[in-house]
């Protein structure tokens, strides 16, 4: 009985000391994962879940929004109430670099660390910015746009090319016409907050 208890508490002390081993190991893996884990992934992640956060802008401002779509360098979201840059709920196009951080729920926070890889929004994913305003500028669909400089300009986008926009200026409401047109703005992407595209939906 002796030699029982004896190899029983050998048994045991083994067994914790495997168990604190693998769970070691598992946490070094674990550290190691979040170590290569990019912004890119867990706003996929977000924008997979339609996370409820607020989102902190370039230019200063605040705004709760739904996490709508990942693109190449831009994100889709959905305004959660009539303030700042839109009076009513309306879709963002929000390039990366405008991108100042996010506030969200600590549940979220922590779904948004989990491995996410690309799924049936691969090609979704690999739409840059211009590819987008592209198809805005050939619809004719009337924009808001925010700049860094604190510009605020309606009008339609007359052509959209490798990293800069033309701009025709006019009055909410107002078609593109020549007599409407006040006038034009070269914008180049690098300075673009926000793209507000009325009553359309996310891409």
């Amino acid at each position: 009985m002796h030699w029982d208890r004896l190899f029983d508490d050998l048994e045991g002390q083994l067994a914790a000391e495997w168990e604190a081993e693998r769970a070691a190991l598992d946490a070094e893996s674990e550290r190691l994962r979040i170590a290569r884990l990019e912004l890119r992934a867990r706003l996929r992640t977000l924008c997979t879940a339609g996370a409820e956060v607020t989102i902190d802008l370039a230019n200063g401002w605040r705004l709760p929004v739904i996490l709508q779509t990942l693109g190449a360098d831009w994100m889709a979201v959905v305004s959660r109430v009539a303030a700042g840059i839109h009076a009513a709920p309306s879709i963002l196009l929000i390039p990366h670099h405008a991108l100042a951080g996010l506030t969200l729920d600590h549940g979220m926070l922590l779904a948004s660390l989990e491995d996410n890889p690309p799924s049936d929004q691969a090609l979704r994913e690999r739409m840059t910015l211009g590819f987008v305003l592209r198809d805005l500028a050939r619809r004719r669909v009337a924009v808001h746009v925010t700049t860094l400089t604190g510009d605020e300009l309606h009008g339609t986008i007359d052509r959209a090319a490798a990293d800069h926009l033309d701009l025709a200026v006019h009055d909410a409401g107002d078609a593109r016409r020549a007599s409407a047109v006040q006038g034009f703005h070269i914008i180049p992407f690098s300075r673009l907050v926000a793209v507000r595209t009325p009553g359309a939906q996310a891409p």
